[in-house]
């Protein structure tokens, strides 16, 4: 389902996009390429049905990007903080120093002299 949506956001947003360019503004921009269309849409010309058009169109996004964000939401529960496993130390006795004896006898070893 999330997929389906997500393919419908991309949809939208380019007929939303095309929408907004086609409309008439002080530079005409892309509305230029639909001239000979004025007496299909009306007196008025395209501008009325091109302002209900992309209204809805808007309207349809919106709601678009919050079901997915609820889908999204619904399928990834668990956030990325959650999984992380804090490890408590554990106290260990503290580690008594013993000094080496060699292997022949239990004796400690004397340390070199100096000349």
């Amino acid at each position: 389902m999330t997929t389906i949506v997500l393919v419908l956001q991309f949809v939208l947003a380019i007929i939303l996009t095309i929408a907004i360019l086609l409309q008439k503004s002080s530079s005409i921009g892309f509305g230029a390429y639909s001239g000979s269309n004025e007496s299909l849409f009306g007196a008025k010309g395209p501008a009325g049905f091109l302002v209900k058009f992309t209204f809805i169109v808007g309207f349809l996004f919106i709601v678009n990007t919050l079901t997915l964000g609820y889908f999204y939401n619904q399928s990834k529960k668990a956030s990325l903080a959650e999984k992380i496993k804090i490890e408590k130390p554990i106290k260990k006795a503290p580690i008594v120093p013993t000094l080496p004896t060699t292997t022949k006898t239990n004796e400690t070893p004397k340390a070199p002299t100096t000349k």
